[in-house]
């Protein structure tokens, strides 16, 4: 769907279970995300974003991330529509992956993709509370954090309390990347 300087970042294929299946079997990946799901649970949750998606499409717009000139797979990152106007973003990279600014790099051509062609005018992001990577990636991308919403996630047998973000259209006079 679209190029960054050191990306390619296009919608997920039935080709991409594999490295689907072990971005969803991490603990390392999963550890602020999910507790360890079935193989089950992650078939059906790859292939409900399989669909040719559009900006009508109510399932997530997974974008497989890959290094523009190996094209090793890096992450998924996407979007789904909540209402006409707001969609929320999320992003999963593979620890080897992380920490090199690939995921800022495409949450900031994913929030210019959803603007300008989208026809989005709110982005939102929630992040499970203590999860200061994706936080700060939020927040580099021009994300403001809203509100934390106290015990509000169920994960490693606890409540935790989640971080709501907000990146609005820059029309409306917010700057969608900070400097």
């Amino acid at each position: 769907m679209f190029t960054t300087p050191r990306l390619t970042c296009a919608q997920i294929t039935a080709a991409d279970w594999d490295f689907y299946h072990r971005l969803l079997t991490s603990p390392h990946v999963l550890y602020y995300v999910s507790d360890a799901k079935t193989e089950e649970e992650i078939r059906a949750s790859f292939e409900t974003r399989l669909p040719l998606w559009s900006p009508q499409s109510q399932h997530w717009l997974c974008l497989m991330v890959r290094d523009r000139l190996s094209g090793e797979p890096l992450g998924v990152t996407g979007y789904i529509h909540h209402d006409h106007h707001c969609a929320e973003v999320g992003f999963l990279f593979a620890p080897e992956a992380q920490g090199k600014g690939y995921a800022t790099e495409s949450l900031l051509a994913l929030c210019d993709y959803a603007f300008t062609t989208g026809g989005i005018n709110r982005l939102i992001a929630t992040v499970t509370a203590g999860n200061l990577p994706s936080r700060r990636l939020l927040e580099k991308a021009g994300f403001i954090l809203e509100a934390e919403i106290p015990q509000s996630y169920w994960l490693r047998n606890r409540w935790h309390s989640d971080w709501q973000f907000r990146l609005s259209h820059p029309q409306d006079g917010i700057i969608t990347h900070a400097e």
